[in-house]
């Protein structure tokens, strides 16, 4: 894979870059332990993953330790690896930030696979193998982790879980993701994979890892899952919050991304030889359209509260109306941005007057089917009148789904 063009990644290879020694086989698999101020820890990581490549992996192997600008003598112990082992090379980086780490070592590596794990060694390293072996037969393109694979073992508190289940739901929901853990560290991907996708990646620290996946299910290439046995390490330094804001930021600006059409996924699925994909997606759309649904409803109560106040004093009916129709215009504008990823503003116009007339109908279909009620049960309770009601609704709300999916048909 040719070198990083980045200024600075040139100048940090020249400058604090140490390799195995000159004459080793080149390495078929070039795996990355990120790290910051892990004195205390990195000596016995890499021993022990070096003593597990050695017993299970029949080829050559290099052990990158990427040093992302530690404080403490994390470097020190680094350099001194690679003095004592063969196998090992070391990078220190001027920056924090682990998928900067990662950017630079893939773009700089010399093996056709590429993987990364963390320091603490959290992921058993049983796994290691069926991770790779995919890669390396060319049956797929990356591989992950997963722990949230029913065959998964994982120890870890309620809050880690809860965040990570809660995340890839986002992610379902957000991006259409369909890879079960985008957070667990330990992956893998193929070097011309990784020559394709590392330029897209903008994203320096812990978002590194989702955007990747994501842009490469975007491009139609394959990933591989594998369950994973993991142990949440009581030491672990990540900020949970802190992350998922930052995470939550990444989502929103790919998904802006992807609905501007800046990302050249076309180009590249057509340089890596993958079919375009079909009309796909509708779990996402439907979760993004119920959404959207959810939050206008709350829109109209709330306009309907304001304006049937005795400040504005709007009889019930009007303010309903009112605050009806508002609400359906923002819902059509989000449903057509957010839900379809429909930017370009032609059409938008037509839109608004196919959703009014979507509001009409599923307005109208509701009052028929009460007036049919009523015309059969003149006194029908109030709970069946409800269930009428609200089975139209249901009706309706399938309809404009449908006529909206049709919107990003030429």
């Amino acid at each position: 894979m040719a070198a990083a063009t980045d200024g600075s990644a040139i100048a940090l290879a020249g400058e604090r870059m140490q390799r195995s020694p000159a004459g080793a086989p080149t390495p078929v698999l070039d795996i990355v332990v990120p790290v910051y101020d892990e004195e205390a820890t990195l000596a016995a990581c890499v021993h022990r993953l070096r003593a597990h490549l050695l017993a299970t992996f029949p080829y050559p192997f290099r052990i990158t330790v990427a040093d992302n600008a530690s404080t403490d003598d994390t470097w020190r112990v680094a350099t001194e690896l690679v003095e004592q082992l063969p196998q090992v090379a070391a990078v220190h980086l001027p920056q924090k930030g682990r998928g900067r780490a990662l950017k630079h070592v893939w773009a700089a590596s010399d093996a056709p696979v590429l993987a990364y794990t963390d320091v603490d060694l959290s992921t058993d390293l049983d796994a290691l193998w069926p991770l790779v072996a995919p890669l390396m037969s060319g049956h797929s393109d990356l591989a992950i982790g997963t722990r949230l694979s029913r065959s998964s073992r994982v120890v870890r508190g309620t809050l880690r879980e809860t965040t990570s289940r809660g995340y890839n739901l986002i992610l379902r929901a957000a991006l259409g993701a369909g890879f079960s853990d985008a957070q667990c560290g330990f992956k893998a991907i193929r070097a011309d994979v990784a020559a394709e996708l590392l330029p897209l990646v903008e994203d320096p620290t812990w978002f590194f890892d989702t955007e990747l996946l994501v842009l490469a299910e975007r491009c139609e290439l394959r990933i591989h899952e594998v369950p994973v046995d993991w142990w949440d390490d009581p030491d672990s330094r990540v900020d949970v919050v802190g992350t998922a804001r930052d995470d939550l930021r990444g989502v929103w600006r790919m998904h802006r991304s992807f609905a501007r059409g800046d990302l050249p996924v076309e180009d590249i699925r057509d340089r890596m030889g993958r079919l375009s994909p079909p009309d796909a997606g509708v779990g996402a759309q439907a979760i993004r359209f119920a959404l959207v649904g959810a939050g206008t409803t709350l829109l109209h109560l709330g306009l309907f509260a304001l304006l049937s106040t005795t400040v504005l004093g709007l009889d019930a009916q009007v303010a309903n109306l009112v605050a009806l129709l508002l609400a359906t215009v923002v819902n059509t504008a989000a449903n057509r941005r957010w839900t379809f990823g429909i930017t370009d503003p032609k059409g938008a116009l037509g839109h608004q007057v196919q959703g009014l007339a979507i509001f009409a109908g599923t307005w109208a279909l509701t009052a028929g089917g009460l007036a049919a009620l009523l015309a059969v049960l003149p006194h029908a309770p109030t709970a069946l009148q409800t269930f009428v009601v609200g089975g139209c609704t249901v009706a309706a709300t399938i309809g404009k789904f449908l006529v909206m999916r049709r919107w990003r048909s030429p």
